[in-house]
């Protein structure tokens, strides 16, 4: 007779876990990322793409809202874990959209233009685009 052992899974650990895969959702995010596109891409033919931003966020909210849910249920969150886990998934797209936007700013940019890209830079670094934005132009 043998024992029927499972190896531990990611799914049954007691750290922050991901909800199951959900094709829907990420049905929903295509959606959400095309509108933006296109409304950036074809502005006098996609009106208000810009909602795509909107629907991105609830989908990201409802996503974290799960985990944060799941892991306090099982009296096992922690903010630590959270934000390294926040930090390993998405500082190396930051790093890499903003040293490739600085990259090709040099080439391509006027000085003035790279100066104001060098602020943008700064702010993505930083987290604080949308107040940089805001405060140059009414965003």
């Amino acid at each position: 007779m043998t024992a029927n052992v499972r190896s531990p899974s990611p799914h049954n650990s007691k750290h922050l876990t991901h909800p199951k895969y959900r094709a829907d959702i990420d049905g929903l995010r295509a959606l959400a990322v095309l509108s933006v596109v296109g409304f950036h891409a074809f502005q006098e033919w996609v009106h208000g793409g810009f909602i795509g931003v909107d629907i991105f966020f609830v989908i990201s909210g409802f996503l974290i809202s799960t985990i944060i849910y799941g892991s306090l249920e099982r009296n096992s969150f922690s903010f630590v874990e959270f934000y390294i886990r926040r930090i390993k998934r998405i500082f190396p797209a930051l790093l890499l959209v903003l040293i490739a936007s600085f990259s090709l700013g040099w080439f391509a940019l006027l000085a003035d233009e790279y100066k104001q890209l060098g602020r943008h830079i700064a702010g993505g670094a930083g987290f604080i685009s949308n107040f940089l934005f805001w405060n140059e132009s009414g965003y």
